[in-house]
């Protein structure tokens, strides 16, 4: 399978489509949508300006305590959506309270998790008082290499890029005409400083999205995949990812029974 989108245009018109359609299905039409700095969020936003009305899309941007946010007001703005409907909320009081009853001490990935599920707490509280569905911003590499907080990032109502590899996000942010400090970032989910998704990873998206196009889409065995020019460890170190969070695709595992529906 290829990486490269095709047709960008058609692809927005099918992720368009599929927002107007979900909403309709559900009854709802305003939408909140935490806002990050980064290219997925900003995408996700840029999508879902093109498919509602842009006073029914409520931004809101988390910092933990002086973490910037001009980026995320830089996106809001380019997407025209009305200050009035922004909103900063810092999570650093939830976090740190319940850092601190939790005994956290220097746990910088279970302060990270603690930070993505406040972020999640705070969207989730947000649609309810504006009957909004959340929208997530979770591309295709993340989900599938299990790099997220279970319950936090991943938690949502509707995933308009989820069926996006972070490279073909960067194409479809390009097409759109995306500010351009956009593309340039290092991703981060901002959870500590100077964190990055690749220094974490130990490997970049780009090289994560030819082992995954293999071995998610294209179901090869994991020791035939190669990539050129790429040495053979950083591929396994790719598939090893993939391996050792594959659990989060299937939690929570339960004892399934038939269940009756009001037809």
């Amino acid at each position: 399978m290829s990486l490269v989108l095709s047709d960008p245009s058609q692809v927005v018109d099918s992720i368009t489509a599929f927002i107007k359609k979900t909403f309709q299905a559900q009854g709802k039409q305003r939408a909140v949508i935490a806002i990050s700095g980064g290219i997925d969020s900003a995408l996700a936003l840029t999508l879902l300006a093109q498919s509602l009305p842009k006073d029914n899309i409520f931004p809101v941007f988390l910092p933990y305590g002086a973490q910037p946010i001009e980026d995320s007001q830089l996106i809001a703005e380019f997407t025209q959506i009305p200050k009035e409907n922004w909103q900063t909320i810092n999570i650093a009081p939830i976090v740190d309270a319940a850092a601190t009853q939790l005994i956290l001490g220097e746990d910088a990935r279970r302060k990270g998790n603690l930070m993505a599920r406040s972020r999640m707490m705070v969207v989730f509280d947000l649609a309810k008082e504006k009957d909004a569905l959340v929208c997530g911003t979770e591309n295709k590499s993340e989900h599938s290499l299990g790099y997220f907080t279970r319950f936090g990032d991943a938690a949502s109502d509707v995933e308009p890029i989820c069926h996006l590899y972070k490279t073909q996000v960067r194409q479809l942010a390009n097409f759109l005409n995306i500010p351009a400090n956009f593309l340039e970032k290092a991703p981060s989910a901002g959870l500590w400083t100077e964190q990055t998704d690749e220094k974490e990873l130990g490997f970049s998206y780009e090289i994560a999205d030819q082992v995954l196009d293999q071995v998610v889409d294209g179901h090869q065995p994991a020791a035939q995949v190669t990539v050129a020019g790429v040495p053979p460890e950083t591929v396994q170190a790719v598939i090893h990812q993939v391996q050792q969070n594959h659990f989060k695709q299937e939690v929570p595992y339960s004892l399934k029974e038939d269940s009756t529906w009001i037809k």
